[in-house]
């Protein structure tokens, strides 16, 4: 949504974080392939509008069936992530659609509701592994749903889509501020802030394609290892699924991010 700019800032934290010399950046490169879409409705975003592109249209609410006419942009990355879904060559493991929330504090994640609870368990990974890395990220605002107001939104259709090992998420920041754990007082959101939350999303992948057995965790430096020491809780939880996700490293692994505003 054009008028979403925090979402702007976490995109930018990603991308500076993901072509930075940083040790874990360096290893993601090596491994994973990050398909960044900074802005997907620039119309709206030269107009000055809050939602709509220059047509009137809420963009994600018409992935299902977008027009080359009226959507070219979403007509355009649907193809594309169509195209990557379809390679045999490749796994497109994440979408990461990015916005802002004007009463809602914090970073949180909505992502989908599946028939098979294992997928959904698995689906609930990468939020738990945010909230050890980002002060900021609220798990207890994060949640699954399967709303059919959002039925035209990239998270749901996509969900529907895309093979049983993608997870598609919503990735939400607050307009305003954050709280931290234990705290009372809320923090005011700065850009820095908003772009340390797209860092620490970015770093927070290493720690799940360790979980994955994609990283080999014995060629990782001790600093490295040091960065990404996480909560024993979490990763007793995490590691007892590890043996039953359907994962491939004959593949490549794609990341798709996607964000609206400017």
């Amino acid at each position: 949504h054009p008028g979403e700019s925090p979402a702007s800032f976490i995109c930018q934290g990603v991308i500076d974080f993901l072509v930075s010399q940083h040790p874990i950046a360096q290893v993601l490169r090596d491994h994973v392939i990050f398909k960044i879409v900074p802005m997907l409705n620039p119309d709206g975003v030269y107009l000055g509008n809050y939602r709509c592109s220059l047509m009137g249209f809420d963009l994600n609410r018409h992935w299902q069936d977008p027009s080359p006419w009226a959507h070219p942009t979403l007509h355009a990355i649907k193809q594309l992530i169509v195209q990557i879904n379809q390679d045999p060559k490749v796994s497109l493991e994440f979408y990461i659609d990015v916005h802002a929330h004007s009463t809602m504090m914090n970073g949180f994640m909505y992502g989908n509701v599946f028939e098979e609870e294992e997928r959904g368990q698995r689906q609930a990974v990468f939020p738990r592994l945010l909230c050890q890395n980002a002060p900021d990220f609220s798990l207890s605002s994060t949640s699954f749903n399967r709303d059919v107001v959002k039925a035209g939104t990239g998270r749901r259709f996509l969900g529907g889509l895309l093979d049983d090992t993608s997870y598609c998420y919503t990735l939400e920041v607050s307009f305003y501020s954050y709280l931290t754990a234990g705290s009372t007082s809320p923090v005011p959101y700065t850009e820095d802030g908003y772009m340390k939350l797209g860092r620490n999303m970015a770093r927070t992948f290493l720690d799940y394609y360790k979980l994955n057995n994609l990283i080999d965790e014995s060629k990782l430096t001790g600093h490295i290892n040091r960065c990404i020491m996480q909560s024993h809780t979490v990763f007793h939880y995490l590691t007892a699924m590890q043996n039953d996700w359907p994962f491939s490293k004959k593949k490549k692994k794609y990341i798709l991010f996607n964000q609206k505003s400017p």
